[in-house]
């Protein structure tokens, strides 16, 4: 049985207008919808990111939002395709992310306050809302929370080519008496 990015014709080159693991991932309305989506919920991520002091949201639901949408990739195109479109390396994007967000308890100790003190600008800035340390805080759980759910996506979905099971042997089954 062909699949749809095989030629019928053995001399002729297969149909590379849209890239895929394996067969495993062809699924043509997964990979249109996941191509739409992804912008939209980078989008929404961004959002819960920056509204997340005043309301339900912050760094931890953006940057689960933002990890779906890349995961979406995974699921739509494969792993390899999905490396290819968005070539981070998440480890490090995690280590960054706890990085960034403990940085931002420093200003308070050289103040003499407790670490993670809140410090504000005095006026809010006009479709972001007050900025301050906690919400650079959130930037960080946001990098940490994208790094550490898309790697460990990654490493599921490539479990079985990093540690490959031994081939079964299928044992002859002993049929019952009187059937």
């Amino acid at each position: 049985m062909l699949h749809r990015n095989e030629s019928p014709l053995p001399n002729r080159p297969p149909n590379r207008l849209t890239p895929r693991d394996s067969a495993l991932y062809d699924s043509l309305i997964l990979r249109t919808v996941s191509r739409l989506m992804m912008p939209l919920l980078l989008l929404l991520s961004i959002y819960m990111l920056l509204r997340g002091h005043n309301l339900p949201g912050g760094g931890f639901i953006g940057g689960l939002l933002a990890s779906s949408a890349i995961i979406l990739q995974i699921v739509a195109f494969g792993p390899k395709t999905a490396q290819r479109i968005l070539p981070i390396n998440y480890l490090l994007l995690a280590a960054f992310g706890v990085f960034f967000g403990a940085i931002w308890g420093l200003p308070a100790m050289v103040a003499g306050s407790p670490y993670m003190q809140a410090f504000w600008l005095p006026d809010p800035i006009p479709g972001v809302g007050k900025i301050g340390t906690p919400v650079l805080f959130d930037i960080g759980v946001y990098f940490t929370v994208i790094g550490v759910t898309t790697k460990i996506a990654l490493l599921l979905v490539e479990e079985p080519s990093l540690f490959p099971l031994p081939a079964m042997k299928s044992a002859p089954v002993e049929q019952e008496e009187g059937a």
